[in-house]
């Protein structure tokens, strides 16, 4: 299918992606289907060809380019290889625009140079009982304490294996 929305830019990167996948995921796909894990080395393999945080400015260590396509390529060459398990769009594509719009600047310097660089793996969960994926039916709601120092979190979660969740 012949598509105009991709550029030479673009298609120069597809082929480095294409690259990519062929010598770090395609020789080990099996092996971490079967492990039901996906090797972290892979992800500090992603952030040195810089496939990772395309769109997140340069001072954090990522790309500096907000051109969603970019984004596009890396998952649509990682459909056509079958490469299941690699999380590099939702990384991309679900949790850096959370970063990007709704964090700190100290919460920025923190994070995203490692999100860039692969060294920290991301995920999101929104979710709770009776909603699944319908994320406006969710009640869950966060404020601030009353006396400004705290959170207060109110909603129903499911309960973690260990029957409690964690402090933060």
């Amino acid at each position: 299918m012949q598509r105009d929305i991709f550029d030479a830019e673009h298609d120069a990167f597809r082929d480095l992606v294409r690259t990519f996948i062929a010598k770090e995921i395609i020789p080990f796909h099996d092996q971490w289907e079967h492990d039901g894990q996906v090797s972290r080395d892979v992800w500090l393999a992603a952030g040195r060809a810089g496939l990772l945080g395309t769109d997140v400015p340069e001072e954090y260590g990522g790309g500096g380019v907000p051109d969603f396509r970019y984004n596009a390529v890396v998952t649509e060459e990682l459909a056509r290889a079958g490469a299941s398990g690699v999380g590099f769009p939702l990384q991309n594509d679900v949790v850096a625009p959370y970063l990007l719009r709704m964090a700190t600047d100290e919460q920025k310097r923190r994070w995203l140079p490692g999100f860039c660089s692969g060294e920290i793996i991301t995920a999101i969960a929104m979710t709770e009982p009776g909603t699944g994926s319908d994320l406006q039916g969710i009640a869950t709601n966060a404020r601030r304490s009353e006396d400004g120092d705290g959170w207060v979190l109110n909603g129903s979660k499911t309960s973690s294996p260990t029957g409690s969740w964690p402090t933060w």
